[in-house]
Formats: C-alpha cells, sequence, structure tokens
C-alpha cells in the first residue's frame, strides 16, 4: 500500500521576545498525518523503518509527534537533545521495556544490554572490568590467529576466482573472535565450515527485532515452525554456556589462574564470585549471550559498511594501504601499539560509521515526567533518537554526503566540527555507552588491516548494481554483498 503524506497542520508558535520559552505538549508537535486506530503504524515498512522516520524529521522538524497504534512516541533528530537523553540514563530514561520482556520470554537471561537500575549497576561493574583497554590489548594474540584463519579463506577464494559472501565470512571472523575471548573456545568456523553457534545465533538476533514490533504477541498462544526453531536455537546455546561455565569453574581451582583469568568468561566469574558483587551465575550466563549477540553481528556489519565504502572510493584505499605497509610487518608479528599507529585506517572507521551506523537510531523510555529539549512528555513514553541526521547535514559536517575520512585527521578540521566525535556516537554516549567499543575498533582495524596488507579489492558489488541496500533488523545490514579480490604479489 502506498500512502501519501500530507503537510501537517500543527505548527509550533514562537514565545515572545523576551519571555520564557514556552512547553510544549507532545501532541501539539509536527509530524505525519495519523490514522484512526493504527495512527502511522501502516505508514512504515520494519525492514526500512529507519529510512521512514529519517524521511519524516527532514520533513515536518527536529523533533515531531508519531503513534503506532496506541503508542505515542517523539522522534528527535537533534545531536545536543540526544546527547542529553543518552546521559540521562539511567537514571531518567531507560531501554524499552518491550525489549527486555521478549528476551525473557525467548529464554536469555538479563545482561548489561537490558538490565536496568541496580542491577544494571552491579553487571556493568563486572562487564567494564572485562572490556578495558588493557585486558583488550591482551586479547590481540588470540585474534590474530582468528585473523590469519581469515586470510587464508580468502586467499583461497582469490586463487579460485570466487566471489566471497562479505557479511557472512565477516561474521565467521567475529564468531570466532568472540568464542574464543568469551570463553576460551577455538570453534574454528572459518576453517571448517561448521558453522552451528553462528546458525543458531542467526535464529535470536533478528526474533528479538521482529518480535518486539510485532503488534500480536501470537507466539504466547501459539507457535509456528520458526518460533519451535527459535527455542531450540535458545536453549542450545544457553546450554553451551552453562558448559563452558561449568569448565571455566574447574580451571578456576587454580590460584594462579582465578589471579588472572585468560578470558571473559574466566574474568565475570571471578567478578561475581567477589563479596558483595550481587551477581549471579544467571547474570553471568545472560552478559555471555549478549557478548555473543552483539559481538557477532555489530562488528561484522561495520567491517562490511566500511569496505563497501572504501571500495566505492578507490583512493583511500591507496592511502590506507600505504599507511598500512608503512606500520605494519608480519600479520602474525603485529602489537597493539603497531595497529594503534594506523591513524587514517580509524578514520576510515569513524567515517564509514558516521555514514552507515549499525544503530541509525537509538530508543528510550521516560522513567518520569520529563521535558525533552521544550516538550513535555510522560512516564512511560518512548522517545526515538535519530542518530543519522545531523551527520549527513552539511551544517555540521561540510560535504556530508561524501566518504572523506581525513575529515576525521588534524589536517582537515574545516571537514568537520571540533566536537566530531560528539555529533556522531556510533557506540552510544553516557553511562550506557558500549563497554566492548574498544574491542570492536581493534576488531574491525585489524580484519581491515589484513586485507589490505594482502589483498587488493577488485570489487565489491550489490545484487542489483545500484548502491547497497540498508536492511534494519535490529542493526542496520547492507544486503548481498559479494567481493572480488586478487592476492597481492610482492
Amino acid at each position: 500500500m502506498k500512502l501519501s503524506f500530507l503537510p501537517h497542520s500543527r505548527q509550533s508558535v514562537p514565545p515572545e521576545p523576551g519571555a520564557a520559552p514556552r512547553v510544549r505538549r507532545l501532541r501539539d508537535l509536527p509530524g505525519p498525518p495519523q490514522w484512526p486506530v493504527v495512527g502511522n503504524a501502516l505508514q512504515v515498512q520494519l525492514s526500512k523503518v529507519h529510512q521512514n522516520v529519517e524521511a519524516w524529521v527532514k520533513r515536518y522538524g527536529p523533533m515531531i509527534h508519531v503513534r503506532l497504534g496506541g503508542f505515542p512516541l517523539l522522534v528527535v533528530s537533534d545531536h545536543e537533545v540526544i546527547a542529553s537523553l543518552l546521559r540521562d540514563r539511567p537514571e531518567g530514561f531507560r531501554r524499552p521495556s518491550r525489549m527486555q520482556e521478549i528476551m525473557a520470554e525467548m529464554g536469555i537471561q538479563d545482561g548489561v544490554f537490558v538490565a536496568e537500575g541496580e542491577h544494571w549497576a552491579k553487571q556493568r561493574r563486572m562487564v567494564m572490568a572485562s572490556f578495558a583497554p588493557g585486558q583488550v590489548r591482551a586479547y590481540l594474540p588470540a585474534l590474530l590467529k582468528v585473523a590469519g584463519r581469515l586470510r587464508d579463506r580468502f586467499e583461497l577464494a582469490a586463487q579460485q576466482g570466487q566471489a566471497i559472501d562479505l557479511q557472512a565470512d565477516l561474521m565467521r571472523f567475529t564468531v570466532d573472535a568472540i568464542s574464543g575471548l568469551a570463553f576460551g573456545m577455538d570453534v574454528n568456523t572459518i576453517e571448517s565450515d561448521d558453522d552451528v553457534i553462528q546458525r543458531h545465533l542467526d535464529q535470536i538476533f533478528p526474533t528479538i527485532w521482529r518480535r518486539s514490533h510485532a503488534i500480536v504477541r501470537y507466539w504466547k498462544w501459539f507457535k509456528l515452525p520458526r518460533d519451535r526453531r527459535l527455542d531450540r536455537s535458545v536453549k542450545a546455546v544457553n546450554v553451551a554456556i552453562r558448559g563452558f561455565m561449568a569448565q571455566a569453574r574447574v580451571r578456576l581451582q587454580d590460584p594462579a589462574r582465578r589471579a588472572a583469568p585468560h578470558n571473559l568468561l574466566e574474568a565475570m566469574i571471578v567478578a561475581a564470585d567477589e563479596p558483595g558483587s550481587g551477581m549471579s551465575d544467571d547474570d553471568v550466563v545472560g552478559n555471555v549471550f549478549t557478548m555473543l549477540l552483539a559481538g557477532e553481528d555489530t562488528t561484522a556489519t561495520s567491517l562490511s559498511w566500511m569496505i563497501y565504502l572504501m571500495s566505492r572510493n578507490p583512493h583511500t584505499l591507496q592511502r590506507a594501504r600505504q599507511e598500512v605497509d608503512s606500520c605494519l610487518g608480519d600479520l602474525n608479528n603485529w602489537t597493539a601499539d603497531d595497529l594503534g599507529r594506523l591513524d587514517y585506517l580509524e578514520a576510515c572507521i569513524h567515517e564509514s560509521m558516521r555514514i552507515k551506523p549499525v544503530g541509525p537510531f537509538n530508543v528510550v523510555q521516560a522513567l518520569k515526567d520529563t521535558v525533552v529539549g521544550d516538550v513535555q512528555i510522560r512516564a512511560g513514553t518512548s522517545v526515538v533518537m535519530v542518530m543519522r541526521h545531523d551527520t549527513l547535514s552539511d551544517d555540521t559536517f561540510p560535504q556530508a554526503q561524501r566518504f572523506m575520512p581525513e575529515r576525521w585527521l588534524d589536517e582537515a578540521t574545516q571537514l568537520a566540527p571540533h566536537h566530531a566525535k560528539r555529533v556522531s556516537m556510533p557506540f552510544g554516549a553516557g553511562p550506557r555507552i558500549c563497554p566492548g567499543r574498544y574491542l570492536a575498533l581493534l576488531e574491525i582495524k585489524l580484519v581491515a588491516a589484513m586485507l589490505l596488507q594482502h589483498f587488493d579489492i577488485v570489487s565489491v558489488d550489490t545484487p542489483d548494481g545500484r548502491d547497497a541496500d540498508e536492511h534494519m533488523a535490529l542493526t542496520m545490514v547492507p544486503v548481498g554483498l559479494k567481493m572480488r579480490i586478487r592476492r597481492i604479489t610482492a
């Protein structure tokens, strides 16, 4: 069904000069016309909802009123208002309760991603210790091993002239990486094609998205075949994690190992065992489950988007390769300091996340009656934060539609505001900023450097030859990218 969008008649009236700013009501804001009962629900497509909302704020302004069924939403696109909302967590705002309910229904314990209040604060301390920059640096040898396997897989594809399913192969890397870091287990999906864990996770991630937006929760009364497959996948992952925990507790009987845990799971168990931690085995399971879900999808997707954008700007590939060749030697000998010198490659990461963030919007829920900007909202109201509006505005980033990594370097400050990282916030901001951001950046830089050092990117093609399609399924994923490469010969 194609729906037309009529100009909205509700307009705010500016206050008289010198008068105090007038607080507006949510229903007085502009926004797309609402239908009886369903509101704007029929005007959005779930896989394109981010683009639907971006089009609305572009047409109606930085703060608009939307209604999905019986639920009123405030949509915000101003980065300063968004930053204030993100800083006001967990006291003033929380993640939508619907997602927490959905994950609990599926059998996924609360991890730091969905936990709230004091429960979140306790989990945060446990998780942050595992993802501290120094701890992440210690993971590098394990990551190098997995990157070496991915290089060999790419080399075989190059020799055979085969196109690489970019997203799928990068997700093999992230599954192997996070499994090794989380459990100390070498699952090796890259070489064996044994992607059992990945298949289970691929069932779970899109289901969270789909159920969070379902109008009718039919699965509470009857289950379709896909719901039964989901139940089996959640059970399998939970059983696997419990088994890994049992093995870890045996290893941690060694006092030396307890003093210096070898992986994230061991570190979390030790932290949870501390007197007064308030953490249980269920909390550890929930956070490991969250790491598997988030660590697989978001990092692989960020890599896919970056490689795609760089392939369409060959000069960025050339400059990044020159930097890699000048800073890095043999892959097996790379250090964190070596990777830290790749300033231009890191700029490519920030630029791709500005244009193609895996989370183009975020949603929070008010815990009390409050004012957002100049708009009064009630407790329980959801606020949709459009993360990719000011980042693509020429008023904020000159030539904003162009992929220009140099805007993140000191040499080109005129291409970005001095507070650029407070406008582009791919990892969020405030107390609930992503705890795994250092690990994600390390993984992205590592894989990109490996690819540039050993291969020429011949092409990254889309199924229809047009620009890559953005598919929203909890994260914004490129559809059907196929990469062709050739081995660089000395």
